[in-house]
């Protein structure tokens, strides 16, 4: 099932599909490591809702929830 990166649970993973968004952006996403084929696992979000952590490739990485909206992944169920 093919969501956004946004939209992952606390611990949920997932395998990047895609990356949408503005050139800068995406370029910015893919420099961090966000590219197609990457697993990436939410670990919390802040009180508010934003910003987003995710473990990606062995570091987090802190994202906004509009700059998340752009990146579907395929969840991983355990």
């Amino acid at each position: 099932m093919e969501v956004k990166l946004s939209e992952l649970k606390p611990g949920e993973e997932g395998i990047v599909v895609r990356v949408e968004g503005p050139p800068a952006l995406r370029r910015r996403l893919m420099e961090m490591g966000v590219v197609r084929g990457t697993r990436i696992r939410m670990v919390r979000k802040a009180p508010l809702g934003d910003p987003i952590e995710y473990e990606v490739k062995g570091y987090n990485l802190s994202l906004r929830a509009r700059e998340a909206d752009g990146v579907y992944v395929e969840v991983v169920r355990p």
